[in-house]
């Protein structure tokens, strides 16, 4: 991967959806949207203005979609969708980080090593950053799944994934409703923490809130549990405070009596504003007759992803027990 095709393309990107936004007056984040249409499509769409036509058939010229590496492509969308959601105040309008995003891929290879293919799901996709940087990690066939509610977030995640090439078939609904889709083997996001606004929907779940509104993190994590084959495995970007709350002995219980806790994986404060705000990655396995808990969960604060040292050292010590854990 090369950063200056990233920064090239960026800066495509950039150009093409800041002229598209002012021709159509339509916001950034749709501008990219529909920028990244353009390009997949390979000519401007005929709904478009003459100007505009004729400004992106030239500007098509300077580009070469199939000149970039998939990640290249991941991270100039990610870039842009960044500038993009600069103006955006809505929390569900932030972007997992990079470093982040790479490290699940790097926990998901290792969970999933020697599989022949997998089934992936993310029902939290945003922008599909997340899904597409961890399909980029894994070397094996992936049929993914993902579901949004955001109209334009989904807009942008299907574009997004078809400029990268990555097959994944996208619901556009309530993410905790129900899904016309299998189990799969890996259930995988990166949670929207707060309160869940529909009291019916969530009369459904055990998880429910004796009280009041429920935790729509904790209902996404039994919906995961819900599409998991047995056995299967679930990673999550949660608050730290996940197992503090009011409401976390009902998940407490319901997460001994479902699935073993493989792993808590505390983030670097430094990826955080405010310390309140920090987050760990959550790695569950369903149970199944087969399955047994680990000897030892794999429980870590993890350095600055800046920190070189400290990183290759927490890496050593986590493949390690990954190489137990697998052996068991």
């Amino acid at each position: 991967m090369k950063q200056e095709h990233v920064e090239q393309l960026f800066q495509w990107i950039d150009n093409t959806a800041t002229t598209i936004s002012e021709d159509m007056n339509i916001t950034y984040l749709e501008s990219i949207a529909e920028t990244m249409d353009v390009l997949f499509n390979g000519q401007p769409f005929d709904d478009m203005s003459e100007n505009l036509q004729t400004y992106l058939t030239n500007e098509l010229t300077k580009v070469k979609k199939d000149n970039h590496e998939k990640e290249e492509i991941r991270k100039a969308v990610q870039l842009a969708i960044l500038k993009g959601m600069k103006g955006a105040t809505q929390q569900q309008h932030l972007i997992t980080p990079d470093s982040v995003a790479m490290f699940m891929g790097y926990l998901a290879s290792r969970l999933f090593e020697g599989e022949e293919e997998l089934k992936i799901f993310d029902p939290a996709a945003g922008s599909a950053n997340l899904i597409t940087s961890v399909m980029n990690q894994l070397d094996m066939p992936v049929n993914a799944y993902a579901s949004e509610v955001d109209p334009t977030l989904i807009q942008l995640a299907v574009t997004n994934a078809n400029l990268q090439k990555n097959k994944i078939e996208f619901f556009h609904q309530d993410s905790l409703a129900p899904f016309l889709m299998e189990p799969v083997d890996f259930v995988m996001g990166d949670l929207p923490v707060g309160y869940y606004p529909d009291d019916v929907q969530a009369a459904k779940y055990e998880l429910k809130a004796e009280e009041g509104l429920s935790y729509a993190h904790h209902l996404f994590i039994e919906q995961g549990l819900n599409y998991t084959k047995e056995g299967g495995y679930m990673m999550f970007i949660v608050p730290n405070f996940l197992f503090e709350s009011n409401q976390s002995k009902a998940l407490n219980a319901y997460l001994r009596e479902h699935a073993h806790i493989v792993g808590m994986l505390q983030l670097s404060d430094s990826l955080f504003k405010d310390e309140k705000h920090g987050k760990s990655i959550l790695i569950l396995q369903k149970k199944g007759k087969d399955t047994k808990a680990p000897k030892q969960a794999l429980l870590v604060k993890l350095p600055s992803f800046k920190n070189p040292n400290g990183m290759a050292d927490i890496l050593s010590q986590m493949n390690a027990w990954f190489d137990e854990y697998k052996s068991r």
